[in-house]
């Protein structure tokens, strides 16, 4: 099985210092969507593993959370994509949870549900919590420069082994090459 594990906001949409609140508000980064439908064309799983602490800060309710979710699901639709599956911590940053990342807990419930080894599976983000969960449970880090990741790329704590790309797009276009 062809996994691969996208972190959401700064990924496949455009993020905010101001979280992302509302269906409205969601705007898809260009070419992202086509991205994860050309994945899904060449057989991989795609997975989405987020952080979304609005719902814990109060920020935002579960059902507009998953009005959110859905305006991405239907936008990928409608250009032929779909994800596998839609996992997120939804605690605030304070917490002492498990799956908040750079926790992998997120990872460990996508192995689990997957059956899969996490072993050199892709993962993609623009944060260094997103990279840190992977390269914890053995993916392989692909950071974007989208979203934070002009930022991140700078950071001393980067894994040494992440991979650097433009885009989402990129990442896919090596990946399907």
């Amino acid at each position: 099985m062809k996994l691969i594990i996208l972190d959401r906001d700064g990924v496949i949409n455009y993020d905010s210092d101001q979280f992302i609140k509302s269906p409205e508000e969601w705007k898809p980064i260009p070419g992202s969507l086509e991205a994860i439908a050309k994945l899904n064309q060449w057989g991989w799983r795609v997975v989405v593993a987020s952080n979304q602490s609005g719902v814990g800060r109060g920020l935002f309710g579960m059902d507009t959370l998953n009005a959110i979710n859905e305006k991405m699901v239907k936008s990928l639709a409608q250009v032929g994509g779909r994800l596998d599956a839609i996992f997120f911590c939804p605690h605030a940053a304070d917490s002492t949870c498990e799956c908040r990342k750079p926790k992998p807990g997120l990872f460990l419930q996508i192995a689990a549900r997957f059956n899969a080894d996490l072993a050199g599976v892709p993962c993609v983000g623009d944060s260094l919590r997103d990279l840190q969960a992977g390269a914890a449970v053995g993916c392989q880090p692909y950071l974007v420069l989208t979203g934070k990741g002009l930022k991140t790329r700078e950071d001393p704590a980067l894994p040494d082994n992440a991979l650097i790309y433009p885009d989402l797009a990129s990442v896919v276009a090596d990946l399907t090459a």
